[in-house]
């Protein structure tokens, strides 16, 4: 079968069509070989989304952004194009519109619903928008920035009050007293050093202060046991018992029992005891003054002088 010029013609004319609807159709990101359903957005605004944008499900790319036009009241309506068909969409699914680098555009991220059914082609989802990493920075910056600014009024409120009080004999004055304080850490740090030194040359007498006062508490470690180990209740006994030999020795002398007992409570016997002691007294001192009286050695006798008691 012979094909004729004019058929030729037709085949080719209809290809160009063909073609060209083909190229205009991917140009627009279309394709006319693959199955997608196409569901639309309305937001406020899609400042930083462009068409072709990328449109994920939980991080997986599931289409692109096909077009965004204008509708009423302001709003703009975005339309998807969705080319995954195992990626359940229901209608109360959630088309977020969001900015996942701080380099990149928006994109637009399907959150589904899986308790209500599937959204049918070209139906309409539910459009929120997710702050941005900027604006979640700049709504956490901004109670910050409110108290460094008022931080700074403060720190510039004191800066004024201090150069009005710190006059120059004021500064003056603390620059001598800094000037003194530095000298002082000096000497001290000088006395440190000393200090150092001195325990450092006298480090073995210290240590044998140290070992002394070891043995001394081990000392008394020692006594206090021995202590421990005496029968103090033996002890406490005889002291006892010796304590009630004291008083009723002390009770027999109160009650005039016994010679001491007389001696203390007996009137007359104490009497007696001092006259015997006074005429005992006087006799002493008469033989000593008169000792011829009671020795007798004369050979031609002698009168006796009679002894008379001085007054």
């Amino acid at each position: 079968m012979k094909i004729t010029r004019e058929a030729k013609t037709a085949i080719l004319v209809i290809g160009s069509i063909l073609v060209f609807i083909w190229g205009y159709s991917f140009l627009k990101g279309r394709d006319l070989f693959n199955s997608y359903k196409t569901f639309y957005v309305i937001y406020e605004n899609v400042e930083g989304l462009s068409p072709s944008a990328p449109i994920t499900y939980s991080g997986l790319v599931i289409g692109k952004v096909n077009s965004i036009k204008p509708a009423k009241e302001g709003h703009l309506v975005v339309e998807l194009q969705v080319s995954n068909d195992e990626v359940f969409i229901s209608k109360k699914s959630h088309a977020v519109l969001h900015k996942p680098d701080l380099v990149g555009g928006k994109q637009i991220a399907i959150k589904s619903d899986f308790e209500s059914s599937a959204a049918e082609d070209g139906s309409y989802l539910t459009g929120t928008e997710e702050p941005g990493m900027l604006s979640t920075v700049g709504q956490q910056l901004t109670p910050l920035q409110n108290k460094v600014e008022a931080t700074v009024v403060s720190a510039d409120s004191l800066l004024n009050n201090l150069n009005n009080i710190f006059d120059k004999q004021t500064q003056e004055n603390l620059r001598t007293t800094i000037a003194d304080l530095s000298k002082t850490m000096k000497e001290f740090s000088k006395a440190t050093s000393a200090v150092n030194t001195m325990l450092t040359d006298n480090k073995t007498k210290i240590d044998g202060t140290f070992d002394n006062m070891n043995k001394t508490t081990a000392n008394l470690a020692q006594i206090t046991d021995s202590i421990n180990s005496v029968n103090l209740a033996e002890t406490v006994r005889k002291l006892e018992n010796t304590m009630t030999n004291v008083d009723n020795i002390l009770g027999d002398l109160e009650s005039g029992k016994g010679t001491m007992g007389k001696l203390l409570k007996d009137e007359a016997m104490y009497n007696n005891l001092t006259d015997a002691s006074k005429e005992l007294k006087e006799l002493l001192a008469d033989i000593k003054n008169n000792p011829k009286r009671y020795i007798h050695f004369s050979v031609f006798g002698k009168k006796n002088t009679p002894y008379v008691e001085k007054e």
